[in-house]
């Protein structure tokens, strides 16, 4: 196969992902394969564990690929259908050089991607984009590998559990939206104590019941439903590839990553004190304050999966957690993103509690705050929005993070302005202690955005 030039759009920050038939091909597939094995054989590599997600393109595209690695010389340990995450863990258990799944995440049924890891560390930003240019000049490594086939859901199942401490059981109903994770999650279950639900686990890349998201909430309503007519204790549910966590408390009520980051943060610290615990920007100020009230270090990051571990593996950060569900135990766990260790998690630390769920979310501090507002804003426009607004923060003298865009703090409490690294859209958050003063913060964020050419009505 000669040189191959990549679509550009598909060439994400954490990730490649794009339209299948239109922006991502089984060829694509092919010169990835190529191109990623070629990486991993300068690095002096030799195996590569590969996985493939519910999606209908998904096989094929796993078929092309390891075609391209084992093109490179290289060996292929294929796990099959499942999670990200248990790809994750095959690629530490095996003690792989590297790993590829394939998966489209949460995007809608036609789109398909892939997610990398290389020498223990996720393989992205300048990284995809190296990897495109390899392609692109043919700069490929050619051999004669081979593939084999390995289960590893069983095992990893079982290393799940193992982190279950909690003295009882619970009542749960379990949502895997028909995505990837639906078949490791019934097995857990079927090992957990208590009483369990599971709905949409059946994988269908149509995904025919609901999207996999939960943070939309129409997304959690079949969940909401099935907790109150079954009386349970706690809903959980996952995204299209298992790697996010969504929670519905006993009253029906949603439970963002931030106020689950509240929970874990809790059970990490009684264990170690002083610990740095991480957050993405969009989160509640209520984390951060709750961590250090705890004896933890809060720290601010990046939004954004491979980000967030990349900046745990630097701080020897035992978890982290992003508004999105993505939530990073490196306590007990191997630090990366795992929706059905989280719920383990959550579990072992509620039943060993003496009050539901809903009581314990009722004494967090009560705050007034917008969902993740997302604004239409064309990629090539949206990163100098995000400038221009903070060149004009700036004069003001006002209190400013920029850490990953801007988040502004006043009297009132703080407002966000971010470009998403996935999307052609800007990512607007507020939050305050009064619902006067949450109403100044948007008015203040939307005039700020109609300075510089952006329209929203969502604020």
């Amino acid at each position: 196969m000669a040189a191959h030039a990549l679509h550009q759009s598909i060439m994400r920050e954490y990730d490649i992902r794009g339209i299948v038939g239109e922006t991502l091909s089984a060829e694509d597939a092919y010169a990835i394969g190529r191109s990623f094995g070629s990486i991993v054989s300068q690095n002096r590599g030799r195996t590569v564990a590969v996985g493939y997600d519910g999606r209908h393109s998904s096989p094929g595209f796993e078929k092309a690929l390891v075609d391209g690695l084992t093109d490179c010389g290289l060996e292929v340990i294929r796990i099959g259908l499942g999670g990200t995450p248990m790809l994750y863990f095959a690629v530490h258990d095996m003690a792989a050089d590297a790993g590829i799944m394939v998966s489209g995440s949460h995007n809608p049924p036609d789109f398909n991607g892939f997610k990398m890891v290389l020498s223990g560390r996720p393989f992205f930003g300048p990284d995809i984009q190296n990897l495109g240019a390899v392609a692109e000049k043919n700069e490929w490594v050619s051999g004669s590998g081979n593939s084999h086939n390995c289960e590893i859901i069983e095992k990893y199942v079982a290393r799940i559990l193992n982190d279950y401490t909690s003295p009882r059981g619970l009542k749960v109903a379990w949502d895997s939206g028909n995505g990837a994770a639906g078949p490791a999650m019934e097995k857990l279950i079927e090992s957990l104590p208590g009483t369990h639900y599971p709905l949409n686990s059946e994988v269908n890349g149509d995904f025919p019941n609901h999207h996999p998201d939960p943070t939309v909430p129409e997304c959690l309503e079949q969940l909401q439903t099935e907790v109150a007519e079954r009386s349970c204790d706690v809903g959980i549910a996952f995204d299209g590839d298992g790697d996010r966590i969504g929670v519905i408390d006993d009253q029906g009520e949603i439970l963002w990553g931030d106020q689950l980051m509240v929970l874990f943060a809790a059970d990490v610290l009684r264990s170690k004190p002083n610990s740095t615990i991480i957050a993405d920007v969009k989160a509640s100020q209520i984390l951060f304050d709750e961590i250090l009230k705890m004896g933890g270090k809060p720290e601010m990051w990046r939004t954004g999966h491979s980000l967030i571990k990349s900046r745990m593996i630097e701080t020897g950060a035992p978890l982290a957690g992003e508004m999105s569900g993505h939530i990073f135990f490196a306590d007990k766990w191997f630090g990366f993103d795992d929706g059905l260790y989280a719920a383990v998690r959550l579990l072992s630390y509620l039943g060993k509690q003496n009050k539901p769920l809903s009581e314990i979310r009722a004494e967090l501090p009560e705050v007034f705050n917008t969902p993740e507002i997302r604004i239409a804003c064309e990629d090539h426009r949206k990163f100098d929005v995000v400038n221009s607004v903070l060149s004009s923060i700036r004069e003001s003298n006002a209190k400013i993070i920029d850490v990953d865009g801007i988040r502004v703090q006043t009297n009132d409490g703080w407002w966000l302005l971010r470009a998403s690294n996935t999307e052609p859209v800007l990512v607007a958050r507020c939050e305050s202690n009064s619902q006067r003063g949450l109403q100044r913060l948007q008015d203040t964020l939307k005039h700020q955005l109609s300075r510089h050419g952006v329209k929203t009505s969502a604020l």
